[in-house]
């Protein structure tokens, strides 16, 4: 069932679409509100009559506007993503699969890594005591800071390309996990926990037959926020890369050169893969719980 089938059939199809065309109406007011400053000191300096309209449609089709209207992204978008192959260094495709194997790499690390502090911090009273409050401390640097300093650090030791970009996201990823799985491993009821005790229940058949069952919808509302966060992170380290490659590397560029509608284009795709990578992430949500739940349907 496709995405559209989906809200069609669960009636929020026009709720939506009157968001989304309320947001484009939003934005084209907007470029004209904010292109119309450089537009009216060039109409005073030629002694040009304007009006509104002639404001708008001169908005609408800067050159190098403030912001782009969006049939201009919607153009830029063309360019780079349909009439480019997917290897060009000009494709947003082949930046948006850099972006994405850093992405993944990332999430697949700060997932493990989340899940082991996790259980350590469940489990090891000492682990829950001094190491949670450090987790949560090191959520308050800076990544913009904090990823030229990995970066630099991990090159100096002869460790580039994918592997450092693929830290900083599980650095922004793990952290969601850990709350989550935390939150979840905890959650049986203390009566349950002392009822699988009083059969004599080792503390791993605890984890396996009770514990890590009631985590799981948990740990997939912590992943859909991590896999979204391991973009962000992503792109975050592609930006001190010197424009090498990545969604983060086009940004670097068109901000360099006054390219407004590149940035704009390429975030764009950039919320589209993070779009798809969370949809995906409910998709196995789904698939796990109705397996918990012994072949049930259930509804996320």
């Amino acid at each position: 069932m496709t995405m559209i089938n989906r809200l069609v059939h669960q009636g929020t199809f026009l709720p939506v679409l009157t968001v989304v065309a309320s947001l484009i109406v939003i934005w084209y007011a907007g470029a004209v509100y904010l292109n119309s400053t450089q537009l009216i000191d060039r109409y005073q300096k030629k002694g040009v009559d304007w009006d509104i309209s002639r404001l708008a449609q001169d908005a609408w089709k800067m050159e190098r506007p403030v912001l782009p209207a969006p049939h201009q992204v919607g153009v830029e978008l063309k360019k780079t993503v349909i009439d480019k192959r997917v290897t060009s260094k000009r494709s947003l495709v082949y930046h948006a699969g850099i972006t994405l194997s850093s992405s993944l790499l990332g999430f697949a690390l700060g997932t493990l890594l989340g899940i082991a502090l996790a259980i350590g911090i469940v489990y090891v009273t000492t682990l829950d005591r001094s190491l949670m409050p450090w987790i949560i401390a090191s959520q308050t640097v800076p990544i913009l800071a904090l990823a030229p300093m990995i970066i630099v650090v991990l090159g100096s030791i002869g460790i580039t390309g994918l592997f450092p970009k693929s830290v900083i996201s599980m650095y922004l990823c793990f952290f969601p996990v850990v709350v989550g799985m935390v939150k979840g491993l905890r959650s049986p009821e203390p009566i349950l926990i002392d009822q699988m005790r009083t059969y004599s229940a080792s503390p791993t058949q605890i984890f396996f037959k009770l514990r890590l069952p009631a985590s799981i919808p948990f740990l997939f509302a912590s992943l859909k926020v991590a896999i979204a966060l391991s973009v962000v992170g992503a792109i975050v380290a592609e930006l001190p890369t010197g424009g090498q490659g990545g969604l983060g590397a086009r940004l670097l560029t068109g901000s360099y050169y006054g390219q407004i509608t590149m940035i704009w284009s390429a975030l764009i795709v950039a919320s589209v893969v993070s779009a798809l990578l969370v949809t995906a992430v409910g998709r196995l949500e789904r698939i796990a719980l109705r397996k918990l739940n012994g072949g049930q349907a259930v509804a996320v």
